[in-house]
């Protein structure tokens, strides 16, 4: 049994009592005419956890019906979906819970839940309200064409820089291609004595996906209805290779978690950073010198691909009431209003069409805030976020956090690291 699994097994009664009594999730889901349900994401304090509560506290207060508790999980989608399987197994699940992109698939496969055009065809208003979304925007939710998450935030991976650093170092301007990232990381190194670069390490491979497929990678490939695990291309291997180089050989990038990343950037020990533009509010409230953005680094002439990173809206709730709550509380959130505050707390672009133009919502936003402008210009070169299909997603993505680790550690050549990680991801997938 994979070591995962067995954690889970281990822990599901402890996650399972945290996740609330018959109040929170037994049948119907609250006392006294009021509705309780759980929300369960991703956001922690340096990632858009004050604009979760902020977000429901309105919803609680223009909703007296129902009672929405958000309850945060840790090490991003992996530990929420880990998380998730537990409180399934033990009868407790949350009614709404986001889904990372990349998990999107495992979920909709593994996990039993409401979809969305369950819910939706049960609204009234249900089909109008997913009119106002493009369909492209949708489908980042939909599995065999059928909406099965709510596509709620949207990210790209951009490329911060401390003006500052650049100018003790000589730079003039912005990189924006890798080979000007190393060189510019030198140079900050040479004349600063700070690292050059950090590139972002939560608990996924987003970014190291953007800078495979950029290089001409592409991380899954499906031919046949059956998909390959091709990470460990020549192309990958030399996207990777440079990032090992920048390590461990020219020593200017930073290998470390994402939170202590980040840090290091804020504080002016880092001259980039490569990360989400939904820490744009963290990043830019926090910072000490002048923060600029410019777009995800291209390979030479070769098209930016990044992902779309992010996550869905799922409804996990099995009482019909609960149900219900949990789609009106979706609906607040996807809302012109709510979608504002979360963009402003976080940096996330919005999935509903016509928010970010509109004067009475997100347009004097942004028209007053430069960064934002990398993440919009990107738009255009968004790719999937590979999600892994079948039952083992979360040991897929894993095998390749593993490889992360291993070459950046020095403990194994990308070569070596990712070639073993396709292996192991194909034999999952074949399961």
């Amino acid at each position: 049994m994979p070591v995962f699994l067995s954690l889970l097994l281990l822990g599901a009664a402890a996650v399972a009592a945290g996740c609330g009594g018959p109040a929170t999730q037994g049948a119907g889901g609250g006392t006294g005419g009021v509705t309780t349900i759980e929300y369960w994401h991703v956001n922690s304090e340096s990632f858009g956890g004050q604009a979760v509560r902020d977000l429901v506290n309105e919803f609680n207060r223009t909703h007296p019906d129902v009672k929405v508790v958000d309850k945060f999980q840790p090490n991003m989608y992996l530990g929420l979906m880990q998380n998730l399987q537990a409180a399934i197994a033990g009868g407790h699940p949350p009614a709404v819970a986001q889904i990372g992109y990349n998990f999107l698939e495992y979920a909709t496969a593994n996990l039993p839940h409401q979809t969305v055009d369950d819910a939706a065809g049960q609204d009234k208003d249900g089909r109008a309200f997913l009119n106002d979304f493009r369909s492209n925007i949708l489908d980042l939710g939909r599995v065999n064409g059928k909406l099965e998450g709510m596509p709620y935030s949207i990210s790209d991976p951009v490329l911060y820089y401390n003006s500052d650093l650049f100018s003790r170092a000589g730079i003039n301007g912005p990189p924006r291609t890798w080979d000007e990232v190393r060189r510019d990381a030198r140079l900050i190194k040479e004349k600063t004595g700070n690292y050059g670069l950090y590139v972002q390490e939560p608990s996924d491979n987003w970014a190291q996906q953007a800078m495979m497929e950029s290089n001409g990678a592409k991380v899954l490939t499906k031919k046949d209805g059956r998909a390959t695990a091709t990470f460990d291309s020549a192309a990958a291997v030399d996207a990777y290779q440079l990032m090992a180089d920048m390590v461990l050989k020219d020593k200017t990038a930073l290998h470390a978690p994402w939170d202590q990343g980040t840090q290091a950037f804020i504080s002016g020990k880092v001259g980039m950073t490569v990360t989400t533009i939904a820490k744009r509010n963290y990043i830019e409230s926090n910072a000490k010198f002048k923060v600029a953005t410019v777009p995800f680094p291209t390979f030479g002439e070769k098209p930016r691909r990044v992902p779309a990173g992010g996550n869905a809206l799922f409804i996990f709730a099995r009482d019909p009431q609960q149900q219900k709550a949990a789609w009106e509380f979706i609906k607040y959130l996807e809302s012109p209003a709510a979608l504002t505050v979360w963009t402003k707390g976080t940096g996330y672009l919005p999935p509903r069409s016509g928010v970010l133009d509109d004067p009475k919502y997100l347009k004097p936003f942004m028209d007053a805030n430069p960064l934002m402008k990398a993440a919009v210009d990107e738009l255009p070169d968004l790719v999937p976020w590979v999600s892994f299909p079948g039952n083992n997603g979360l040991q897929c993505e894993q095998a390749m956090l593993d490889a992360r680790d291993a070459i950046l550690g020095g403990r194994q050549t990308p070569a070596g690291a990712l070639h073993a990680a396709a292996e192991k991801v194909n034999q999952l997938i074949g399961k």
